[in-house]
C-alpha cells in the first residue's frame, strides 16, 4: 500500500467524522463539568457529533458489506450506543431508574414504528405516489417484533412472583435468553436462509442505488473510527448522564422525556438514512433499517440491561402501564395493517405519525 493510497483512503472520510470521535476521548480526560453550563454544553455537542460520526462510519461500513449484511451493521452499532446510554444513566446516583430501560425500549419501538416509518411512508408516497416492498420481509420482522414486545414490555404486568410490573432473576434470565434466540434466528434468515425476502423486488435502477462502495481499506479504517466513537459516546454519556436526568426532572417533565431523548439521539442519523432511501424508491432499504433497528433494541438492550441490573442488583421495571400498553398494542396493529400489502401510500405514513404524536403528547402530558 503506498503512501498516497493510504492517503486518498482517510480523505474518503469526511473530517468531522474523525473529529468528533478524536475530540470525545480527549474531552473524557478534560474537567468539563467543572467549568459550568459552557462546558456540559460543549460536552453535550461533542457526545451528539461521536454518536452521529458513529452511526456515519457503520454506514460506510454497511455499504461495504451490501444488503442485508449493511442494515445489520447498523442495527448492532446504535444499539451499543443505546445500551451504553441507559446503563450510564442506571447507574447514575440519586433518582430511580428502575423504569428507565423500560422508558427507554418502549420509546425506540414508538420512534422507530411510528416514526420513521410513518416519515418513510409519507415520504415516499409524496414523491412516489405507492410504493412497493417484498412482504414476506416485513412480515417475518413485524412477527419477532409484536413475540419479543409482548413477552418484554406486556408479559411482566401479568406474572405474580415478583410485585408489581417486574421479573424475578429467573423470569428476567428466561427473557433475555428468549430475546437473544429470537433476534440471532431473525439475523440468519435475514442473512443466510431466506436473504432474499429482504432485497428489492423490483428496485428502479438509480446511480445512488448502485454508488461504487468503498474499498476495503477504508472500510476498516471506518471501522476503527467507528470503535473510537463508541467508546467516547461510552464514556461521555457516563460522565453526563446526571447533568441530564438532573436536568429533566428540573424542567418538571417525567423521567420517561430521558428515554425519549436517548432514543431519539441514537436513531436520528439512522432516521435520516432511511428518509434518503425512502425518497429514492428505495422503501425496502428503508424498511430494513427501521425494523432491524426495533428488532435490535429489544433483542439486544433487554439482555444487555438484564445483566446490568441481575450482576449489580439495580431493579428493573418492564412491565408497561395502562396508557403504554395501548399504543404499543395500537402501534403493531396498524404496522400489521398498513404494511400488509407489500405497497404503501401517503395515508399510512399519516396514519403512524399520528400515533407517534399522541404517545409524546401522553408522555409529557400524562
Amino acid at each position: 500500500m503506498t503512501v498516497e493510497t493510504s492517503s486518498n483512503r482517510w480523505l474518503a472520510l469526511p473530517a468531522w467524522s474523525i473529529a468528533f470521535p478524536v475530540l470525545g476521548i480527549i474531552a473524557i480526560f478534560l474537567p468539563l463539568k467543572s467549568l459550568g453550563a459552557a462546558g456540559t454544553l460543549a460536552a453535550i455537542m461533542v457526545l451528539i457529533g461521536s454518536v452521529i460520526a458513529a452511526v456515519h462510519h457503520a454506514e460506510v461500513v454497511a455499504h461495504r458489506v451490501g444488503e442485508p449484511f449493511g442494515t445489520l451493521v447498523l442495527a448492532v452499532a446504535v444499539t451499543v450506543i443505546e445500551v451504553s446510554l441507559i446503563v450510564s444513566l442506571m447507574l447514575s446516583a440519586g433518582s430511580d431508574s428502575s423504569t428507565l430501560a423500560r422508558d427507554t425500549v418502549f420509546a425506540a419501538i414508538m420512534l422507530i414504528l411510528n416514526g420513521i416509518v410513518g416519515l418513510c411512508l409519507l415520504a415516499g408516497g409524496l414523491r412516489h405516489h405507492e410504493q412497493r416492498f417484498t412482504l414476506r420481509g416485513v412480515s417475518a420482522a413485524l412477527c419477532v417484533l409484536a413475540a419479543m414486545s409482548v413477552l418484554s414490555l406486556v408479559l411482566p404486568n401479568y406474572t405474580t412472583s415478583a410485585g408489581g410490573a417486574a421479573y424475578v432473576p429467573s423470569q428476567l434470565v428466561f427473557v433475555a435468553v428468549v430475546s437473544l434466540i429470537l433476534y440471532g434466528t431473525f439475523v440468519m434468515v435475514q442473512t443466510v436462509r431466506h436473504r432474499d425476502y429482504f432485497l428489492p423486488s423490483d428496485e428502479t435502477p438509480t446511480h445512488d442505488t448502485h454508488a461504487e462502495p468503498p474499498d476495503a481499506g477504508t472500510a476498516w479504517i471506518a471501522f476503527g473510527i467507528l470503535l473510537v466513537a463508541l467508546v467516547s459516546v461510552v464514556l461521555l454519556a457516563k460522565t453526563l448522564a446526571p447533568t441530564v436526568e438532573a436536568a429533566v426532572l428540573a424542567a418538571g417533565l417525567p423521567l420517561a422525556v430521558v428515554g425519549i431523548i436517548i432514543a431519539a439521539l441514537v436513531l436520528a442519523p439512522e432516521s435520516l438514512a432511511a428518509f434518503r432511501a425512502a425518497r429514492r424508491d428505495r422503501i425496502q432499504t428503508s424498511l430494513n433499517l427501521a425494523l432491524g433497528s426495533a428488532l435490535a433494541t429489544i433483542g439486544l438492550t433487554i439482555p444487555a440491561v438484564s445483566v446490568v441490573s441481575l450482576t449489580l442488583g439495580i431493579p428493573l421495571v418492564l412491565g408497561l402501564d395502562p396508557k403504554g400498553l395501548a399504543l404499543l398494542f395500537l402501534s403493531l396493529f396498524v404496522a400489521t395493517i398498513t404494511l400488509g400489502t407489500g405497497r404503501t401510500t401517503v395515508l399510512h405514513g399519516v396514519v403512524h405519525l399520528v400515533i407517534l404524536a399522541a404517545y409524546l403528547f401522553v408522555t409529557v402530558v400524562p
